[in-house]
This record gives C-alpha cells, sequence and structure tokens, in this order.
C-alpha cells in the first residue's frame, strides 16, 4: 500500500533506463505486490501466487541494487538498509518456490 500512499522513496529506485515515469513503475510494482499477496492467501491460487512472488522478488533487484548504490554516502544506517536488501532476496525467492510447490 505506500507504493500508493506514499511513492517518493520508491520512484526515487526505479532504475533510469525503464521505459514510462518512475512513478508508472512504483504503482505497477505496488499493484503486482497487492495480487501476489493475495494469491498466496487464497489456497486456489497459493502456488501460481508462490511462482509470481519468486518472480517479483527477482524482478524488484535491480532496484535494490540501485538504491545500494544510491545510498553508498548515506549514514551507517541507510547503508546497511540497502546492502541488507540486496542478499535478502534470495531466502525471498527460495520462500517463493517453496510456497509454489
Amino acid at each position: 500500500m505506500l507504493h500508493f500512499v506514499a511513492p517518493r522513496p520508491f520512484d526515487a529506485i526505479v532504475p533510469g533506463g525503464l521505459p514510462g515515469t518512475a512513478r508508472q513503475w512504483t504503482y505497477l510494482s505496488g499493484f503486482c505486490e497487492l495480487a501476489v499477496a493475495a494469491s498466496i492467501a487464497h489456497p486456489r491460487t497459493r502456488r501460481m501466487g508462490g511462482l509470481a512472488a519468486a518472480a517479483l522478488f527477482a524482478a524488484v533487484f535491480p532496484a535494490n541494487v540501485k538504491m545500494a548504490w544510491d545510498w553508498r554516502h548515506a549514514s551507517p544506517a541507510k547503508r546497511a538498509i540497502a546492502l541488507g536488501r540486496l542478499p535478502l532476496q534470495v531466502p525471498l525467492i527460495a520462500w517463493g518456490l517453496r510456497i509454489s510447490r
């Protein structure tokens, strides 16, 4: 929901090479996150939702890399957050794949 309520921080981490505006990508990724959450929550769509979650976590990895790069001179706390997100994608992708089985 934060993608819609407070989109500015998400806009800032959208890689510049993507077509369209950063805001469009922020809204699209927010919609995808909500759709994935709903599909995981429902037993009939959980398998597909797990695969979609794994794909989504992989797809947002470039934004996490951009955030880590942009925050390389930020405060130690911000750098820790940005760098901590990178390896966190691996267990999140694995979780989505596990949910799909």
